[in-house]
């Protein structure tokens, strides 16, 4: 299949749909510039390098540092930047413009807010795994999450040699145990009310939306977690066949284990992929 042909039924898929459902994985962050490691890890990080090993974000978030203030100076640098310093992307911008005048929803599982910093309306957005910009009870001893751009400028501002002071660790003000990040690490995850109502959101959607005639757009999703995007987006698929999933990722573009007619694997740099799907629209 040549470029022009697919690029070519990719426009005029999202044109015709009645719907589209943007599925967003980790290679979207990734290919915006929000960078788990590489060039810039090694540049803001270097430190963590050096003293600890930590080689990426990732395995960073899950290093047992030897105190709780140098793991919330590592947390408290990493929220700063991934989630506070970068604002919206272009990358985002653009593939907001792509879909800008269709009924569309975003189901992501990252956690950087990127689609609501660079425009989406937050009520289409679902960050099914949590959020940079919040913490909550690490028991928890309740279902509510606090927003912790304050406290994490704070701990930034008076980190010294990898540690906070003890006096900036997060309590919870409810049961004064340690504070965690709202992200999905294990079953301590929060799920408030906005997370559920987001929930419902989606799935409300999503009833609109399977048995007409959808784009489901997913957008760098691995298999780190594949039963949240990538698996159901092929299972509907395979049940409708009006649908069309577009699938754009550097590797792994094609059906996981479904034999799919309806499927446009776009096995392309994210960057480069959104910017023709968008100049093509607009000719």
């Amino acid at each position: 299949m040549s470029e022009q042909f697919l690029f070519g039924k990719a426009v005029k898929a999202i044109a015709d749909a009645t719907h589209v459902i943007i599925g967003a994985g980790a290679g979207l962050s990734e290919a915006a510039g929000i960078e788990m490691g590489g060039r810039l890890f090694h540049e803001q990080f270097r430190d963590y390098q050096q003293k600890y090993g930590i080689q990426d974000l990732y395995s960073g978030g899950f290093y047992p540092f030897p105190t709780e203030e140098e793991r919330w100076a590592f947390w408290a640098r990493h929220i700063w930047l991934s989630r506070y310093k970068v604002g919206g992307t272009p990358l985002h911008r653009d593939l907001l413009a792509l879909v800008k005048d269709k009924s569309y929803f975003v189901i992501s599982t990252n956690c950087d807010s990127q689609f609501v910093l660079s425009g989406f309306p937050e009520d289409r957005v679902f960050q099914v795994q949590g959020d940079l910009s919040e913490f909550q009870c690490s028991i928890p001893c309740h279902q509510k999450v606090y927003r912790n751009k304050e406290s994490v400028k704070r701990m930034v501002e008076n980190t010294h040699a990898l540690r906070i002071p003890s006096d900036l660790l997060p309590r919870c003000p409810v049961c004064g145990k340690p504070m965690s990040m709202h992200l999905r690490m294990d079953n301590t995850f929060v799920e408030d009310e906005t997370w559920h109502e987001k929930n419902s959101a989606y799935q409300e959607f999503l009833k609109r939306a399977i048995d007409q005639k959808p784009v489901l757009l997913e957008l760098g999703v691995g298999f780190n977690t594949p039963g949240i995007i990538r698996y159901p987006f092929e299972r509907i698929a395979a049940a409708n066949p009006d649908a069309m999933l577009i699938r754009v990722n550097q590797g792994n573009a094609g059906a996981s284990y479904i034999d799919l007619t309806n499927i446009l694997s776009i096995q392309q740099d994210l960057k480069v992929a959104i910017d023709k799907l968008k100049r093509w629209s607009a000719a």
